[in-house]
């Protein structure tokens, strides 16, 4: 999928029409990754351009640095007048105008179907602790099952604790160690020590199921989704 520029607003022609030709080829691509199913990176991508329409919108301040700039520094005192110039003119503010107002519900709209989708995926996905959790749960290992599959993702995972301001937040690092096909007999139970025999860094690690109803791109939607239901799961229950 074609990425849609940073500046694409203000890039090339200041044209509503050339605008809304690049506005709909993006958010059609967008349309048909959610068909699919895949969620990442694009419902971050449609929040940030979003986020960015909202922010120039209420600031033309912002506008003035969306500019495209391939400057020295030198010249970018000067080049920094002309397009304070131009967002000063009545005619390029008129049509900026325009573009945004379109655009903006656009994004919205497309960004209903995203928050849709990925409440969907959570309301399909159930963790389950494997076994008896110990105190120590900041590193550990996640199996990933998707229903109907034989095949069951193993990932290890580490919980990160950062301060930004007044509050903390918890970020996780996941690494993909291999996929297992369980077969009768072969339990979760015991996968997990299968684990702690081969992977000796952990012995007695915490370990969680990620059970999905539904069948979707692991990478693109089942993985970021399950890390930030994960995320909220451990802050609630431990």
């Amino acid at each position: 999928m074609k990425a849609l520029n940073e500046d694409w607003l203000t890039s090339h022609l200041i044209d509503f029409e050339y605008k809304k030709y690049i506005l709909l080829a993006y958010l059609k691509d967008i349309k048909q990754q959610f068909d699919r199913v895949a969620l990442y990176p694009y419902l971050s991508d449609l929040v940030f351009h979003y986020r960015n329409l909202l922010a120039i919108k209420e600031n033309k301040e912002v506008l003035i640095n969306n500019f495209p700039k391939s400057i020295s520094k030198a010249d970018l005192e000067t080049l920094s007048i002309r397009y304070k110039k131009m967002v000063e003119s009545d005619e390029i503010m008129e049509e900026l105008e325009s573009i945004i107002e379109y655009a903006v519900p656009q994004f919205k709209s497309i960004l209903g179907e995203g928050k849709d989708l990925f409440e969907f995926i959570e309301e399909n996905i159930e963790i389950i602790p494997i076994g008896i959790t110990p105190l120590h749960h900041k590193e550990g290992y996640l199996f990933l099952q998707q229903k109907g599959q034989k095949d069951t993702q193993v990932y290890e995972y580490q919980i990160s604790i950062f301060e930004k301001a007044d509050e903390k937040y918890r970020g996780i690092h996941t690494t993909f160690l291999e996929s297992i096909t369980r077969g009768i007999g072969r339990t979760f139970e015991g996968l997990k020590m299968e684990l702690v025999r081969k992977y000796q860094k952990l012995p007695n690690p915490a370990t969680f199921l990620i059970n999905s109803d539904i069948v979707c791109p692991v990478n693109a939607t089942l993985l970021p989704v399950s890390k930030r239901m994960f995320i909220k799961y451990l802050a609630v229950s431990y």
